[in-house]
Parts: structure tokens; C-alpha cells; sequence
């Protein structure tokens, strides 16, 4: 069983930035790939970003691309989310994901492991 916690999240000014963290525990792969999803109200749970825990590779949503950062400090079990230049539009829970694998996929139901999700509002 693979526990995710995140934390992180909270309200900030359009252009402001947020760092997110997702803290991995119990049984753990060591080829397995780390994501960030997000949901807005109303709206489906959407692909952020991901990266691969055996290469470093990353893979990110269109939207948040050369604004958001993703990455992994394997010591600690941990990935990160660094979000930079934040837009109302980015308001959501974010979600942390986990599955088994190679490959960084954007769909929320190839994953098999999910945090509870943490908050992040941009006010405008």
C-alpha cells in the first residue's frame, strides 16, 4: 500500500507562487511515475504535471508549461510542485498521484494511488 500526503497548497495574488509537496510512504517502486493532477469546481480532474522516479524525465500540462516546476528528492520520498506566475484560472485541489511504470500518463485513471488533495486559490 502507497500512502501519498500533500501539503502546500493555500490563497495567493494572481502572480504569486506556491510550493506544493507530496510525501510518499509504505510500499514504494522504485520505476514508478509521481503526478500532480488538479480539479476545479465543476470541471474534471485534469493532468498537471509528472515526472519518472528512474530517469527524472517530466512531462507537463500545455497550460502550466514554463510555469510550473516538477521535481523529486528520492532521500526523502518526496516530489515537489513549484508553481510560479499563478492565475485565478489555476484555482483547483490539487492531487497527488502515484503508479507503477515508465510512463508519464496524463489520465487520472492509469493512476493507482491518490493523496487527499491540498487547495490552492489564486485571488485576481
Amino acid at each position: 500500500q502507497v500512502q501519498l500526503v500533500e501539503s502546500g497548497g493555500g490563497l495567493v495574488q494572481t502572480g504569486g507562487s506556491l510550493r506544493l509537496s507530496c510525501a510518499a510512504s509504505g510500499r514504494t517502486f522504485s520505476n514508478s511515475i509521481m503526478a500532480w493532477f488538479r480539479q476545479a469546481p465543476g470541471k474534471e480532474r485534469e493532468f498537471v504535471a509528472g515526472i519518472s522516479w528512474s530517469d527524472g524525465s517530466t512531462r507537463y500540462a500545455d497550460s502550466v508549461k514554463d510555469r510550473f516546476t516538477i521535481s523529486e528528492d528520492g532521500a526523502k520520498n518526496t516530489v515537489h510542485l513549484e508553481m510560479n506566475g499563478l492565475k485565478p484560472e489555476d484555482t483547483a485541489v490539487f492531487y497527488c498521484a502515484a503508479r507503477a511504470g515508465s510512463l508519464i500518463r496524463t489520465t487520472n485513471d492509469k493512476y493507482q494511488h491518490w493523496g487527499q488533495g491540498t487547495q490552492v486559490t489564486v485571488s485576481s
